[in-house]
């Protein structure tokens, strides 16, 4: 993959006119590339791979044009010449058929990310139907990977506006008070391997945008407490770790137009004994809801190392054992 820099000029026409009212039309680019873009005064840097980078001159090369035809410059102007510039048939991000018993969530520039066991194309299946999925299993099936490449995939889309990932700050054998550095350096190693699922579906410096501006947020669960989410993919993970309490906060986070996705493992709770985890009460609270489902992983759906699978067997068999 061979990345280039490429710049443009902003010339007879208002640069201000052109990206919209604070880049709301450079944003609009953006979301349907995997190339940087960067405006300075009129002169604009785009950095990617060559194809991407003729798409846009292409692109912005039309819009000056059509600006200067008509005085003004509309959203609904930019998505049309997107529509019209851009092959997004081999590069759709959103959850297309791919055979009968497959279906693709994100094509990334390394690989195609789809369900690969039944369970998860259940995952996915009732996932695009309801607006709260709750996905439940052991470690290792894919229940928050694949939760973040449907997020990316709806924001590629234009589907939602913004995406939210959240993780209880729980204590699992060390204090927070121990740990070095202040308190967003305590709380990294918690929110890490939501980091690690969005490294492999973008590219580092379209990540380091998305997150600079917030269109991508990665919070511990405490955070969320006073918001209203519309228009946003809002994923809780590790979701055993939350209280009863916290898990109502959370889903009652919900606005306008959103969808959320809530994972965990019932059998890897780290709360205090005398605290109940929200994720194994839930299933009794929400069970009936229209538009709320349930999907539960066992150690089939198991797709890391090979002996992960038998590792998470033989600590159920130990467990059992010991009863």
């Amino acid at each position: 993959m061979t990345i280039i820099e490429k710049k443009l000029s902003i010339k007879d026409v208002d640069a201000l006119s052109l990206l919209g009212y604070n880049d709301s039309h450079l944003h609009l680019i953006e979301q349907r590339f995997d190339a940087t873009i960067t405006a300075r005064g009129s002169n604009i840097t785009i950095r990617g791979e060559e194809e991407e980078l003729n798409q846009l001159e292409r692109i912005f090369n039309e819009l000056q044009f059509l600006l200067a035809k008509n005085g003004v410059l509309t959203a609904n102007d930019v998505n049309t010449v997107l529509d019209l510039v851009v092959d997004i048939a081999p590069r759709k991000y959103a959850a297309v058929k791919m055979k009968e018993s497959d279906v693709a969530v994100l094509f990334t520039k390394n690989s195609i990310i789809k369900a690969k066991t039944p369970t998860q194309k259940e995952y996915l299946d009732k996932a695009l139907r309801n607006d709260i999925i709750f996905a439940i299993g052991p470690a290792g099936t894919g229940k928050t990977y694949l939760a973040v490449a449907m997020a990316v995939a709806s924001l590629k889309n234009n589907e939602v506006s913004k995406i939210v990932l959240a993780r209880p700050a729980v204590e699992a054998g060390e204090s927070l008070g121990f740990l070095p550095g202040d308190m967003a350096q305590k709380i990294d190693p918690y929110l890490r391997p939501l980091y690690d699922a969005l490294d492999d579906m973008l590219p580092s410096e379209k990540l380091k945008l998305y997150l600079e501006r917030r269109i991508i947020e990665i919070v511990p669960l405490a955070y969320m407490r006073g918001r209203t989410l519309h228009n946003a993919f809002v994923i809780l993970d590790e979701a055993q770790n939350a209280t009863a309490m916290q898990m109502k906060m959370f889903l009652t986070r919900l606005g306008n137009n959103s969808k959320a996705i809530i994972t965990g493992d019932v059998t890897q709770i780290d709360l205090p004994s005398n605290a109940t985890s929200g994720l194994v009460q839930i299933q009794d609270v929400l069970r009936s809801i229209e538009g709320i489902d349930f999907v539960y992983f066992d150690k089939n759906d198991v797709v890391r190392h090979r002996l992960v699978r038998e590792i998470i067997e033989a600590y159920g068999n130990f467990g059992k054992s010991t009863q």
